[in-house]
């Protein structure tokens, strides 16, 4: 089997509720977003182009509005740069980490709702950013157990790819986050990588994937975290 790569794009710029956790946040791009996911359908094609990879027609994404703008707006400079005509297909294993009962709150308020339920323990201070930490509400996961789901969408689809001979890459238009995990859980990235890290908006990074070498990274650069950034992401 000849090498295949695993295309990943995290959305572009959106409309984002303040101090709030991603998660399922079902605000659309902003203009800003609009135009860094057109650029990115070029950027994609151009890459193609140059290293002689065959794109899958379909584009995976996530269900979160953010994600399939951007992956529908990448498809015209796609088509233009590759002489091919592509179709989005939506998937819930693309989702962002997900916080269960407690989406779309604000951090102040899921931590409010922390201290006042007598079943729980107050989170840890780094709760966010913890990747082995859960919310012990319905529906929550760990920023692990998220890498681990979308990891297994990247292999399966990828694997895929090796009985088309027409195809060698595909496209998954997902969250920082999840991403991150999943190239974690992939070997690409250590541990001590993942705090500070993240992905740039609309920007592809690219894994290969070798039946005799396993996944690495192939192009495309990961974006250096501010340590004063929150991870919202």
């Amino acid at each position: 089997m000849t090498d295949r790569f695993a295309i990943l794009v995290r959305h572009g710029d959106y409309h984002q509720r303040p101090d709030t956790p991603s998660a399922l946040q079902p605000y659309g791009l902003t203009e800003t977003g609009s135009r860094q996911a057109e650029a990115c359908g070029a950027e994609i094609a151009s890459l193609a182009q140059e290293n002689g990879w065959q794109l899958s027609t379909k584009v995976l994404c996530s269900r979160q509005l953010r994600a399939w703008q951007t992956a529908t707006q990448m498809l015209p400079a796609l088509s233009m740069g590759t002489g091919s005509q592509f179709i989005v297909e939506e998937t819930e294993a693309l989702a962002e980490r997900s916080v269960g009962a407690l989406a779309n709150l604000t951090l102040s308020e899921i931590e409010d709702i922390l201290d006042t339920d007598p079943r729980f323990t107050p989170p840890p201070a780094n709760w966010k950013s913890d990747s082995h930490f859960k919310l012990p509400v319905q529906g929550a996961e760990s920023l692990i157990e998220a890498g681990r789901r979308v990891a297994a969408v990247l292999e399966t689809e990828v694997e895929t790819l090796a009985a088309d001979t027409s195809a060698n890459a595909q496209i998954f238009v997902g969250h920082g986050a999840s991403i991150r995990h999943a190239a974690l859980h992939l070997d690409v990235l250590r541990p001590e990588e993942i705090q500070s890290l993240s992905m740039h908006h609309a920007r592809p990074v690219v894994l290969r994937f070798s039946r005799d070498n396993g996944w690495s990274h192939a192009a495309g650069d990961w974006k250096q975290r501010s340590h004063k950034a929150a991870p919202l992401d």
